[in-house]
């Protein structure tokens, strides 16, 4: 894969994203798998029964959010079509025919990219700043924010 495909139009890398690597979704797999074989929810659900074990009261949500998880897990690239099907930023870059929002000229005024700030603050936008001045191979291989 080169550079340029693991570069999202936002500033982003996928090299970066749990999502991408798959470890946070192979965790969640290993522990929902190895949960099964100790038939832990039956164990749950006698230990929340006890004044120290309210919390194990919760244990079905848990197992499930462990299986939402394993949907967080992306094969393939933003450029690929990987990432969230919805990207409003995707759908803005390639029908300016740009390579990203670094090379917009409206980025700084753009609210595109707001959404972004609940998980990972300003990053994108030091990213962009960075692939704006150094360009793609210089960001992959240089340091990145998430």
């Amino acid at each position: 894969m080169d550079d340029r495909e693991v570069v999202t139009y936002c500033g982003l890398c996928c090299l970066d994203c749990h999502g991408y690597s798959g470890r946070i979704a192979d965790l969640a797999r290993d522990l929902r798998k190895e949960l099964r074989a100790a038939k832990y929810d039956k164990f749950a659900a006698v230990i929340s029964e006890q004044p120290f074990g309210a919390a194990f009261r919760n244990y079905p949500e848990c197992y499930e959010l462990l299986g939402q998880m394993l949907k967080f897990r992306c094969r393939k690239g933003c450029r690929a079509g990987g990432g969230p099907p919805f990207c409003g930023i995707r759908k803005c870059c390639t029908g300016k025919g740009i390579e990203g929002c670094w090379e917009c000229q409206e980025i700084n005024s753009c609210g595109k990219l707001d959404f972004l700030n609940g998980t990972h603050g300003d990053a994108h936008r030091k990213n962009l700043e960075i692939l704006r001045k150094k360009g793609i191979t210089a960001f992959v291989k240089g340091k990145r924010n998430w």
